[in-house]
């Protein structure tokens, strides 16, 4: 058999060609020295976020009142999300119904802590991880990101190239790692989206799972599991959200994220290899998190959501899927889908999620299904927040 050469080094060179690719292709797409900014939206977008008529918008910019629209052909209005928010805050002074349009949380409601999890990768757990977190910050929720996954996609899409942009750490592990940890606030990156700041992840984090292994060995006194709830108690008071985005394994980082969480969404693509590889994840999940409960960790939660991602409502296996998924788990399934779409994961090919795209980059009817689709879920995942704070 001839020598094939050692598959170390060939990977190397894969990953460092694929690397300087990846690196030039950003650099076509968002040029070292333009900073990546989010598109103005329409004032039918942004009475649509708001809840009013497009007309009253036309009115209060008629009367002077709120930010200063950009004018464009047409006499068309168009908002930066700095604009949104000022309205909101303008609009929430005169609201007979406190949080109408700030509708984060106020005195003693507790922090939302939404961990996304799934076993098997193409799921669609960091495309829901960013749109759910992008919506909530254009929805007014004050809102942290948390890359857990290596591999670290939800920081591509908002913008970071992991090996280029955190060479020296900045991921969660600096903040959770055993020896000599940072302030969480050491870690926290704004995003272009105003209320949506990141912890980006990166290689890193696979660090945790090598360390936590030879701290439970020494008996350090140091419980793994804790850790990254602690650290979000630090920033507790700047955020009404937090959003996970964990890797597609169940290792030391995605027990510790479940057990910093209030609420669970798992999602699944409606297919019996991937329904079957579900199964076996979350009797392991059980048994895993039995073992922390027994421990001493906190389990309690507010909500388990199971969201069934890339459906295509055609297709005769996927409806028998989620039929049999509603009969087994009811309620605990969500009522709307996250539709398989060609917006969305053309939108991916420039590191972009759906809300940041223009619409007229894409067939109408092709665009508004997925919209509508990805704001149905997360209108349903905003009903759960507000019911944990008991509204």
């Amino acid at each position: 058999m001839a020598q094939q050469g050692r598959i170390d080094l060939l990977v190397g060179q894969h990953a460092a060609s694929l690397s300087e690719r990846l690196q030039a292709h950003r650099t076509q797409l968002f040029p070292p020295d333009t900073r990546r900014a989010l598109r103005k939206f329409t004032s039918g977008e942004v009475a649509t976020l708001l809840g009013v008529k497009d007309a009253y918008l036309r009115k209060l910019h008629l009367d002077g009142r709120g930010p200063e629209p950009e004018i464009r052909t047409g006499g068309r209005r168009y908002y930066s999300t700095e604009d949104i928010q000022a309205l909101r805050q303008m609009l929430e002074k005169g609201a007979k119904v406190p949080g109408t349009y700030l509708p984060g949380r106020t005195e003693g409601n507790h922090l939302q802590v939404i961990t996304v999890i799934n076993f098997k990768g193409g799921s669609g757990k960091t495309t829901t991880s960013a749109h759910l977190a992008q919506k909530l910050a254009l929805d007014g929720y004050r809102v942290l990101a948390i890359d857990l996954d290596p591999q670290a996609s939800l920081s591509a899409l908002h913008g970071f190239q992991p090996e280029f942009d955190l060479p020296d750490g900045g991921t969660l592990y600096d903040a959770i790692r055993y020896d000599d940890p940072v302030p969480l606030a050491d870690v926290i990156q704004k995003t272009y989206f105003i209320n949506l700041d990141i912890i980006p992840g990166n290689l890193d984090l696979m660090e945790f799972e090598h360390d936590t292994p030879k701290a439970l060995a020494e008996r350090s006194g140091d419980l793994f599991f804790t850790r990254v709830g602690e650290k979000l108690a630090e920033v507790e008071a700047n955020y009404d959200v937090v959003v996970i985005d964990c890797p597609p394994q169940l290792g030391f980082l995605t027990m510790s994220a479940l057990s910093a969480a209030t609420a669970v969404l798992v999602t699944v693509h409606p297919q019996m290899l991937d329904v079957m590889s579900m199964c076996q994840f979350l009797l392991m999940t059980s048994n895993l998190l039995g073992v922390v409960a027994e421990a001493g960790g906190d389990m309690s939660y507010d909500w388990l959501r199971y969201l069934v991602t890339r459906y295509e409502p055609g297709d005769g296996p996927q409806n028998q899927m989620v039929s049999f998924m509603r009969s087994m788990f009811g309620e605990h399934v969500l009522n709307h889908t996250a539709l398989k779409s060609t917006a969305i994961s053309d939108a991916g090919i420039t590191k972009q999620t759906l809300y940041e795209v223009e619409k007229g980059q894409f067939h109408r009817a092709t665009y508004e299904r997925a919209m509508e689709s990805l704001n149905s879920v997360n209108s349903e995942i905003e009903d759960l927040i507000q019911k944990a704070w008991g509204r």
